[in-house]
């Protein structure tokens, strides 16, 4: 009796628990449900590369389509466009904003509707500070640019943003030197020695990751390099480990030709933690190059105003 009377009241703390929370999580549960529809109704299904097919009657993309592609349960994709109380991780969230192909807004507004914290780079880059910003503006024509440990590029200079691809021009969420590597055609096309570069990108990203297995943002960054290029699960196979080292660099630059740099990295804080990554010329020619570069990027700049 004494249970009974003891699990009624824990029953009705529960319920009124539940009733004081339900407006703010069933409000904002109904507006993800909301967001998601809409988004997921306004992608043509070729957008991502799928046939559209002559019985589709739904307007944009299926809801198994977008599960699918997002690694997820049907079921579980369809009680979240229901609106139910169901645990969403950051890695979904992340997997969705990708194949609903949410700019850098939508992105930040499904996270917060989720009550999550945006893991990926671009999300916030408060480490970078205006001083270290002054700093790379006046290192040009010298490329150099500021990344952390996970080899997102959180801020670079003009020369850089033309270096090996129009780093302008790429998503802030694509704008990593892994991802790059791995599958951006102007970037491995301006790596002379692109496979060596690649077996060396592995072994560092291997090494530093020690240091962050469970942290969600390089679970993210792995699976995604493990889904886009089978060049680098062959890498990722072998195991090597190196840490990060100076050496020097060509590279065959869309706009100038050949250059042979050499490659530097300044610790910013506690080590293997944000740096800044520059590229000094290694001869005379390649300097006169540099300094081409900086005027191309220059003007682009300008005709960008």
């Amino acid at each position: 009796m004494a249970t009974m009377v003891q699990e009624t009241a824990t029953s009705r703390e529960t319920g009124d628990r539940r009733l004081h929370e339900t407006p703010a999580s069933e409000v904002r549960r109904h507006e993800l449900a909301a967001f998601l529809r809409h988004r997921r109704e306004h992608i043509a299904p070729e957008q991502l590369g799928l046939p559209r097919g002559k019985r589709r009657r739904t307007p944009g993309l299926r809801r198994e389509e977008v599960a699918h592609l997002s690694a997820v349960g049907v079921t579980w994709y369809t009680w979240l466009e229901q609106a139910r109380d169901i645990q969403v991780s950051v890695q979904v969230l992340d997997a969705l904003a990708r194949t609903l192909l949410l700019d850098a807004s939508e992105r930040a507004h499904l996270f917060n509707l989720a009550g999550a914290v945006d893991p990926a780079p671009g999300s916030h880059c408060s480490s970078v500070t205006d001083a270290q910003r002054i700093v790379l503006d006046q290192l040009e024509p010298l490329p150099a640019c500021i990344t952390n440990s996970r080899y997102d590029i959180l801020a670079y200079n003009r020369t850089y943003g033309l270096l090996m691809c129009d780093l302008d021009a790429v998503p802030p969420m694509d704008r990593n030197c892994m991802v790059l590597c791995y599958t951006n055609p102007d970037w491995q096309a301006a790596t002379v020695d692109l496979e060596g570069a690649m077996r060396l990108m592995a072994a560092k990203f291997r090494a530093n990751m020690a240091e962050h297995l469970g942290e969600p943002a390089w679970k993210i960054l792995l699976k995604r390099l493990m889904t886009e290029s089978a060049e680098f699960r062959e890498a990722w196979e072998r195991h090597e480990v190196v840490r990060s080292l100076t050496k020097r660099k060509q590279f065959l630059n869309a706009h100038v030709g050949h250059l042979n740099l050499d490659h530097t990295d300044l610790w910013l804080g506690p080590h293997n933690g944000a740096r800044m990554v520059t590229y000094a010329p290694a001869d005379e020619e390649s300097r006169r190059r540099l300094e081409q570069l900086r005027t191309i990027a220059l003007g682009r700049e300008r005709a960008a105003a």
